[in-house]
């Protein structure tokens, strides 16, 4: 049992540097078993297919963040547990890239949910909202964004962290950088940036 256990995490990692290194399209099963020294037949008695993998992979991401947010849940002061998820997102996105564009970049894992899921439930990616939803409403009942929809405050919350997750990821913050010759280093931006947001944020009260 313990060796269908270990080779079933070892097909993920190497599946999982595989596609980071070359995109979803051109791994193959028979290039990830390549990489194991094993018969493509051997990784079907884990996986149905390609895309089964990386669902897999986006399930396994998924539970790191979720451990992450629910390390939170006694942060008393909703508002800085609300700080403190962001920053949590942030961090998880530089510490574990190549996890993070397989949950929020890549289509297949939302394509094999809508094939293979009951009603195309994403219950992973629920579970790490609603802690995000359920804090925005505790911080409405503190004062803080008052007058706003709860699900728009989240919504807003999520995409602005993920925008700036998404241009360090892809190269295109450091690059920036670069170009206009910035003295500060990427992460002390991002820092920075966040900073400011979470000021915005908390003039609403």
């Amino acid at each position: 049992m313990k060796d269908k256990v270990d080779l079933r995490k070892r097909i993920l990692e190497e599946a999982k540097k595989l596609f980071a290194q070359d995109g979803y399209n051109a791994t193959s099963i028979r290039k990830i078993a390549a990489k194991l020294d094993i018969s493509p037949t051997t990784i079907y008695l884990y996986y149905k297919d390609k895309s089964d993998i990386v669902y897999a992979l986006h399930q396994e991401g998924f539970n790191m963040m979720k451990e992450m947010f629910f390390a939170l849940e006694y942060v008393e002061d909703p508002f800085e547990r609300l700080k403190a998820i962001g920053k949590s997102y942030i961090k998880f996105a530089i510490s574990h890239p190549d996890f993070y564009e397989l949950m929020f970049v890549t289509k297949e894992p939302m394509e094999f949910l809508d094939h293979h899921c009951m009603g195309g439930q994403w219950e992973e990616g629920d579970d790490v909202f609603s802690f995000l939803l359920q804090t925005v409403i505790a911080c409405q009942s503190k004062g803080y964004f008052l007058g706003d929809d709860s699900l728009t405050v989240a919504l807003q919350a999520w995409t602005t962290v993920h925008g700036l997750c998404s241009i360090y990821i892809s190269g295109h913050l450091v690059k920036l950088l670069s170009e206009i010759s910035a003295k500060k280093n990427t992460e002390q931006i991002i820092d920075d940036v966040y900073r400011l947001y979470t000021h915005y944020m908390e003039s609403t009260k």
